[in-house]
């Protein structure tokens, strides 16, 4: 385990962390004045291995080669030119600090860190984290990475687990939620909605199957993975040539069959690692999916459509009431569509580059 310090003068900043993998929804920006949970779990933190937050520089700033060095390899509005490495853990972790009034950037419902650092070492003054907590944006504390340094403690970290005791615990996703807007009362203003980790975690890797595709069609399983994939694969995608299939796969799956040409698999949710099969090497393109939304895809939860009667036998599952389904069809996270579209070296492709270049439309479609 760990704690973070203040480089100035040496003040614990943290309780004592363990690191886990960076969440899909880490930099998400969900709606429009909704009220989101707490990013990290008490007692974690995770590192961002690219820039975050200010200062920001436009793509005309940018030279093609600085671009390519940085893994971009299609245009976007703007990049980040900070500091790499930024550690992000929950607020209630952060100790020794003080908010800084004049960088309290952000105030639609609380803070966003536009104006960079926006909490002080209580000890020395040096500006050390950022804390987030607007509408529509996840609750966290982003340490700059230049602010602090990380010091071992006593405790060890806990062992990652296997993949079959990951499966075992069983914690999943939902897929569907109810979210609440800014300053609601308890139990008024809030909807059913698909959830945000599902589309940022959808978004994620709908880019790698346009990726695997190769400008070919790309069918998914049937079932919970056809309703948040296939229309927009079917959309973006052209018709015609034969289709490439995308299969789950991952602990607890069947081995997937030789000719499958793209995997659905899971990410670990504490190491960051990509599932791969044992067995006869396959070439089929892995899709990384957050392991609790994974295994919302390969074992879907049943949804009762009235509530069961009479007592609970063991193996019934009930809602009472049944949990209301959102209205309206699922759409994929754009912002994190579009963060990993550019970065993966398939989009320089003339058929695949003009999909970022046309986000608008496809927004207006509602896939994004």
């Amino acid at each position: 385990m760990f704690v973070f310090v203040c480089v100035g003068c040496g003040a614990e900043l943290t309780s004592p962390l363990s690191r886990v993998a960076l969440p899909a929804h880490a930099h998400q920006k969900y709606g429009n004045g909704i009220q989101l949970p707490v990013l990290m779990e008490s007692g974690s933190f995770a590192v961002d291995p690219e820039p975050w937050g200010p200062p920001w520089r436009r793509w005309e700033e940018i030279h093609p080669e600085e671009a390519v060095a940085r893994g971009i390899y299609a245009p976007i509005h703007a990049l980040a030119d900070g500091v790499p490495g930024s550690i992000v853990i929950a607020p209630g972790d952060a100790r020794g600090t003080l908010l800084i009034p004049e960088r309290a950037g952000g105030y639609c419902c609380g803070l966003d860190g536009a104006d960079g650092p926006n909490m002080a070492c209580e000890g020395c003054g040096l500006p050390v984290a950022s804390r987030i907590d607007d509408c529509s944006l996840w609750q966290a504390v982003w340490l700059a990475p230049d602010a602090v340094r990380r010091l071992p403690v006593d405790g060890a970290d806990p062992v990652p687990l296997s993949w079959a005791e990951l499966l075992e615990e069983g914690k999943y996703t939902p897929p569907y939620e109810p979210v609440a807007t800014w300053g609601s009362r308890v139990g008024l203003n809030h909807f059913w909605s698909w959830s945000p980790q599902w589309e940022a975690a959808v978004g994620r890797a709908l880019a790698h199957l346009l990726a695997a595709s190769g400008g070919r069609p790309v069918t998914v399983p049937d079932g919970l993975s056809a309703e948040v994939f296939q229309r927009a694969l079917d959309a973006l995608l052209p018709s015609g040539p034969p289709a490439r299939h995308a299969v789950l796969a991952g602990p607890g799956q069947p081995t997937p069959e030789a000719d499958a040409d793209i995997l659905l698999v899971p990410t670990h949710p504490q190491t960051g690692e990509t599932w791969t099969p044992t067995g006869p090497a396959t070439t089929a393109y892995p899709v990384p999916v957050p392991f609790g939304v994974w295994l919302g895809l390969a074992f879907p939860r049943p949804h009762l459509p009235v509530p069961a009667s009479g007592g609970m036998p063991d193996g019934v599952l009930r809602d009472d009431p049944p949990a209301p389904r959102p209205r309206y069809l699922f759409r994929a996270d754009r912002g994190a569509f579009q963060h990993t579209l550019v970065r993966l070296p398939a989009v320089r492709s003339p058929w695949l580059r003009e999909i970022p270049e046309n986000l608008t439309q496809y927004m207006r479609a509602g896939l994004f």
